[in-house]
């Protein structure tokens, strides 16, 4: 029986042996992934720190200029010089830019307005669609093209007669001015479309009389509801497209 009970204690203290032993290793191995995890945190702290003391070093370093040598002083003056210059040719190339633009805006919106034609009743001169420009002036005479303020929209017809004339369209299209038989090379179809104003018409004073191109139209002056088109409501006369540029 004892030397039962003695086997069974050998095998239970060599049981226990092996466990500490594990547990040694274990510890040991946490122990040092541990210690490499500090130092490779107080090396990464150290690398930023002298980083940051670089910097420091950098912004407080002075040039001594008693151990420079006559060709380093002359590169430094030069790099100084340089940078001045280039500083002055930016700063004044910001200000022609925007002095530019500035002149371009007050061009466009007082001057030449760029616009869109909306509608298609200019077709064959002008399509729906195209980007035009135009100049302000009071030249408008017979057979410009002008934009003009309807309400809240913005319409593109051709003058056909100025204040003070008298107009007649007769059933086939043909249009007179004060007697005089108007030649309209630009219209595709002569026809007198629907209208609702009596013929002849005389052209209100500081007004204008005009038609569209595209005669089966009738938004123009042959209808009351637009009529002659008064001189304060003119934006200005066409001058050309500019998009699209294949035209």
């Amino acid at each position: 029986m004892t030397k039962k009970v003695s086997k069974k204690n050998k095998v239970i203290r060599k049981k226990i042996k092996e466990v500490s032993k594990k547990i040694k290793i274990t510890l040991k191995d946490k122990k040092d992934k541990l210690s490499s995890n500090l130092k490779n945190k107080k090396l990464t702290k150290d690398k930023k720190n002298n980083k940051s003391n670089k910097l420091k070093e950098n912004k407080n370093k002075k040039i001594d200029y008693q151990s420079l040598t006559i060709k380093q002083i002359e590169n430094e003056l030069n790099k100084a010089k340089y940078n001045e210059k280039y500083m002055k040719i930016l700063r004044s190339t910001i200000y022609s830019l925007i002095i530019i633009a500035s002149i371009a805006t007050i061009i466009a919106t007082l001057i030449m307005p760029v616009l869109e034609v909306n509608t298609s009743s200019m077709s064959n001169t002008y399509n729906q669609g195209d980007i035009v420009v135009s100049i302000k002036t009071k030249k408008i005479i017979q057979g410009d093209v002008i934009a003009f303020y309807h309400g809240n929209k913005i319409l593109v017809k051709r003058v056909i007669a100025t204040s003070g004339s008298w107009v007649v369209i007769d059933e086939e299209g043909n249009v007179t001015v004060n007697g005089k038989n108007l030649e309209e090379p630009y219209l595709k179809n002569k026809t007198i479309g629907k209208y609702n104003i009596e013929f002849p018409y005389q052209v209100p004073d500081g007004s204008y009389f005009v038609l569209n191109d595209m005669r089966e139209d009738a938004i123009d002056s042959r209808n009351k509801e637009i009529g002659s088109v008064s001189q304060s409501d003119v934006i200005g006369k066409i001058l050309f497209r500019i998009w699209p540029l294949k035209k």
